[in-house]
């Protein structure tokens, strides 16, 4: 009898790890059925997608209010065929106050619940622990100090290991990403990586690409830069284009990338990052980082109010110090992005400190 499983994730990173789940739960067993809600990565498996996951990938208490008809309208269509055609297992990924949501309902028609790459309650709002314990059966977090933490408040939580270590490769050489993508031999490479989302690219990007023309006035011309934009599956060309990309063009040596995610990010002498799941990315392929993020401002003070931690990124929580230079908020300007830029790629001292501390984050 064939076994019907529903996910439900909402992020470029989140469908990545889910569709490697489901393509792993596909080699053990070949009766499964999927649908539910996600992005490319899921639906190039044969996952019946019933909405858009890109629809509600959202940060920020006030950002929610502009995609609210999208996120209740999803959270309708989730729920009509979880009642109409139940499924043997729910699998959330991430995307804790949507799919908490989702959990209650599951619970109440007797579906079992997985959850896949817990909340960080850890850092804010820890009270969702208690919901999480009503609600979900099993607990699969990716971080080594979450199982303790979620088991000491009863959570039947179990470390499984962080996906990105089965995922981050590169399969091809600087030489051969040169060859394929038509870049100059001898360039030096810097990583413009604003986030997955159309609210980050269009917080973020326009101050990337005035810290990318900062550093290209002060490079000399024997040592010339090509800046590195990776195109989100969630994003499309007009998109970058209408967060300034297309104001650039003639002032910047610049060059989207499609697919290629990893060979791309490993070619680069050092980046720029929107806070996230590809700090840890970089981190793991080696790659010196400034790590940036941006937020509606009263998003940001009640933020403030909530979050007691010394560091923002992942990269640096794991850590436990400042490995990677970090930037919030007001601090994200041109100005400081290309200096902490410039500072990595002229001080050898600098950079061989932060390879240092990557490294121990990898381990």
């Amino acid at each position: 009898m064939n076994s019907k499983i529903m996910i439900v994730t909402g992020e470029a990173s989140g469908d990545l790890h889910g569709a490697n789940l489901v393509r792993a739960l596909q080699t053990k067993r070949a009766d499964l059925t999927f649908y539910g809600m996600g992005g490319p990565e899921l639906e190039s498996l044969g996952v019946e997608i019933l909405f858009d996951a890109a629809k509600v990938a959202v940060v920020g208490l006030i950002e929610v209010f502009a995609h609210l008809k999208d996120i209740l309208a999803a959270q309708s269509v989730l729920k009509k065929r979880m009642a109409s055609d139940p499924p043997d297992l729910l699998i959330i990924i991430d995307l804790p106050d949507f799919n908490l949501i989702l959990a209650k309902k599951a619970k109440r028609l007797g579906i079992p619940v997985f959850y896949y790459i817990a909340p960080q309650v850890w850092a804010w709002r820890s009270g969702r622990v208690r919901t999480i314990n009503k609600r979900v059966d099993k607990l699969g977090v990716i971080l080594p100090f979450e199982e303790s933490f979620f088991k000491k408040r009863g959570v039947d939580a179990e470390y499984v290991g962080h996906p990105l270590l089965d995922t981050a490769h590169v399969s091809l050489s600087r030489d051969e990403f040169f060859k394929k993508h038509g870049i100059s031999d001898g360039q030096r490479c810097i990583g413009l990586l604003p986030g997955s989302r159309k609210s980050e690219i269009t917080a973020l990007l326009p101050h990337f690409l005035d810290a990318a023309l900062l550093l290209q006035k002060k490079q000399k011309e024997s040592d010339p830069i090509v800046f590195l934009i990776p195109q989100a599956s969630t994003l499309t060309r007009k998109d970058l284009d209408d967060a300034g990309l297309s104001l650039y063009k003639d002032r910047l040596n610049i060059k989207v990338i499609v697919g290629d995610r990893y060979n791309m990010m490993s070619v680069c002498d050092s980046a720029v990052a929107a806070s996230g799941t590809v700090t840890l990315e970089l981190a793991i392929l080696g790659i010196p980082m400034v790590v940036v993020y941006k937020l509606a401002n009263l998003t940001y003070r009640l933020a403030r109010l909530l979050v007691k931690l010394d560091h923002f990124s992942l990269v640096n929580l794991i850590a436990g110090k400042t490995a990677v230079a970090e930037l919030l908020q007001d601090e994200v300007t041109a100005e400081n992005i290309a200096r902490e830029l410039q500072d990595i790629i002229v001080i050898p001292e600098k950079r061989e400190e932060t390879l240092a501390a990557l490294a121990e984050v990898r381990e």
